[in-house]
Formats: C-alpha cells, structure tokens, sequence
C-alpha cells in the first residue's frame, strides 16, 4: 500500500482558523524540538512551543509564527491548535521588532519588578513573528527573480 501524497492541515487558534488545506510537508515546534511531518505519519499528541510552523502546499513553502498548544498528528490530517498563531504575510515586520526591543529594554533594566520570564517568552515570541515576516519576504523575492 504506497503513502498518500498529501496531508491535510488546520492550524486553529481561539479566534480564526488560520490555515486549512493539503499540504506535502510539516515542520512544527514542538516543546521538545522542531518535528517533521509528512504524509502517513504515526498518530502522536504534543506539545507546541514558541516558533515558527513551515508547511509545503504545492511546491510552495509558507511559514506561520505559533505560540504554545497542542498538534494531533494522524496518517491522514494535522490539527494545531495554538495559543497564537499568524501567517507570514500578516506580520507587521516593524512592530514585531519594536515589541522585541522593547521586551529586550526591560530584561536590561535590572528592575526587581519585571517579570523576567514572561519577558523572555516575549522576546521569543517576537523573534519567531520577526523570522516569520523575513522568511515571506525573501520568499516574495526569490519568486519576483
């Protein structure tokens, strides 16, 4: 019996659906490292960390920046379910890079009062938005050459 070619991906957040559609292949942040997925992989549940989710549809690669929740991986679908999740071509590049220094500004500080930990995830999270929207713009790029 050959594997299917394909595999469908939602990506969901509290507020949208961010994606739906088949795809050829999946690299997702897991909690303990980047994951690969492709068509007729073994189920398994985790754990989603703070990065960014590439996917190919069509021999086209596009990147989602993603903040925590969980995949449900089955031979046949993906399912993410994510805290935050944005497409590339959402991202505003300049706020994301405002909220990374910002959130840098405060880890150098030195106050007592800042919650550094949740300060940290916020560099991450800015970091991976920011990788993200370079990630579609070289893409666009690469396309217009």
């Amino acid at each position: 019996m050959a594997l299917p070619e394909k595999i469908h991906l939602e990506i969901v957040t509290p507020d949208k659906q961010v994606y739906s559609g088949n795809v050829e292949s999946i690299l997702v942040p897991a909690q303990t490292g980047y994951m690969g997925i492709l068509p007729g992989h073994a189920p398994l549940l985790a754990e989603l960390g703070i990065g960014d989710i590439e996917f190919t549809a069509d021999g086209v690669t596009e990147c989602v920046a993603c903040s925590w929740g969980f995949i449900e991986v089955l031979p046949d679908r993906v399912v993410l379910l994510a805290q935050e999740a944005e497409l590339s071509s959402d991202i505003d590049l300049k706020r994301a890079e405002e909220a990374k220094a910002r959130a840098e500004k405060l880890l150098a500080s030195g106050d007592p009062d800042v919650d550094y930990a949740a300060t940290e995830l916020a560099v991450l999270r800015a970091m991976s938005r920011i990788n993200a929207a370079k990630s579609a713009t070289a893409r666009q790029t690469m396309r217009k050459s």
